[in-house]
């Protein structure tokens, strides 16, 4: 065991036995600190069994750091462009914004991942032990996800700590990064003022909540928008509307609230539109109601590909078991969905200080279905590959859904006119 964990789980016994209060304290867990870096200096001197400390100064500095503060985790928290964080037992490792796997110099133990990991938890109202052993959790003044898994779920401390990068970005950003053509913002910027319903699928990492975050700031100013998340991602200023969470069981055994009773809950507060954050599991059914409710919706979903993300809808749909078909849930999601917005990412060698480009692969449209066997869909904007250059492929919506996006727009302006670049709106 090195000197440096030996005194932390030292330090550490003797801020408890002290009743200190790491967050309060600095000055009190700074005091011990410094008295038990002595005392050890003194017994390595006089010959006790320990090796005199070669910087005691900077060792101190990391004991206070670990006990008042986020230990080796500090640096990554702090800097911006870092947007994960890794933690396997001992090992910590990083992804850059560039897409680099890195792993951390500074060396750590279980135990002190461990203790830093609860203290980010201490903030909230979740708690990770044996009885419990899995958590997430918007952390770090809901600037980061944490997903914690301990044993006996997994062999040791597994963590992924995600640092929120959905910054205010508009459609006409997006643009700017390439992540769609200018035509394809103008087409959802118009979907957005009309009651459509739309699903933003992808792999993770590949830019869905930030495109779903721009989508919905396009919407008009007076529509009411309800957002429910498991944990809380989506930072949209909302003029008029309001953002749920999910939460877990308190220790005192209150009620839980899931993604799921959130969805029912909306349905009766009269919103223009509904979004759900990120689709996993049952809360898939209550949006067979959602997307009948005569509002508009938007919710992402993992997939890889916008055809395997309305399947994957349809199987979270069947999973919630309330006795209902899969081919009854595909014929209402079928003649309910609008559009699907399907997005990628590539770390691109030529671009390897511009680090990971994130763009919309396809947007297709869902057509209304007479039989339950299969969705209808026809590619409206396609991309063969990431990188390559987004076309629209001369497909129109089909008469139902071009009324009802036509429907708020200047009595001048098609739908047609948007999608082949010849108006776009001020994004």
């Amino acid at each position: 065991t090195s000197a440096y964990e030996t005194l932390r789980k030292t330090a550490a016994e003797r801020v408890e036995e002290l009743k200190l209060n790491p967050s309060t304290d600095a000055e009190g867990v700074r005091s011990a600190v410094v008295e038990l870096v002595e005392q050890y200096q003194r017994q390595a001197y006089a010959g006790e069994g320990y090796r005199p400390l070669r910087n005691p100064a900077e060792l101190t500095s990391r004991l206070i750091d670990s006990l008042a503060g986020y230990g080796p985790l500090t640096d990554l928290l702090e800097r911006n462009d870092i947007e994960e964080i890794f933690i396997e037992g001992s090992r910590v490792t990083f992804l850059d914004t560039s897409g680099r796997l890195q792993g951390l110099n500074a060396p750590t133990s279980e135990a002190e991942n461990r203790q830093i990991i609860d203290r980010i938890l201490s903030g909230t109202n979740r708690r990770l032990d044996t009885s419990n052993p899995i958590e997430q959790a918007r952390v770090l003044d809901g600037s980061a996800r944490l997903t914690a898994v301990i044993p006996p779920v997994a062999d040791h401390l597994s963590v992924t700590l995600r640092k929120y990068t959905v910054k205010d970005y508009d459609l006409g950003f997006l643009v700017g990064r390439d992540a769609l053509t200018a035509s394809a913002a103008g087409f959802l910027w118009a979907a957005a003022q009309a009651t459509t319903t739309l699903l933003f699928s992808g792999p993770p990492g590949a830019g869905k909540t930030t495109m779903l975050s721009a989508y919905l700031r396009a919407a008009p100013a007076d529509h009411c928008v309800r957002v429910c998340e498991e944990v809380r991602e989506l930072h949209v200023p909302l003029l008029h509307g309001s953002f749920y969470e999910a939460s877990p069981p308190t220790l005192d055994g209150s009620r839980q609230y899931t993604l799921r009773d959130l969805v029912k809950v909306v349905l009766a507060q009269r919103p223009d539109i509904i979004c759900v954050g990120e689709v996993r599991g049952a809360e898939a059914f209550e949006l067979t109601r959602a997307v009948n409710a005569g509002c508009g919706f938007a919710c992402t979903i993992h997939a890889n590909s916008a055809r395997d993300a309305l399947n994957a809808l349809v199987n979270a749909a069947v999973m919630a078991g309330e006795n209902v078909t899969e081919s009854i849930v595909r014929r209402v999601f079928a003649n309910s969905i609008d559009l699907v917005v399907h997005l990628d990412r590539e770390t691109m060698a030529d671009r390897p200080d511009e680090g990971i480009l994130r763009q919309v692969q396809e947007i297709l449209v869902v057509a209304p279905s007479l039989t339950s066997d299969e969705f209808t869909t026809e590619a409206i904007f396609l991309r063969d590959e990431v990188g390559a250059p987004m076309r629209w492929t001369g497909t129109l919506p089909p008469p139902d859904l071009t009324a009802r996006i036509q429907r708020p727009l200047p009595p001048d302006v098609t739908v047609q006119s948007i999608l082949s670049g010849k108006w776009r709106p001020h994004l």
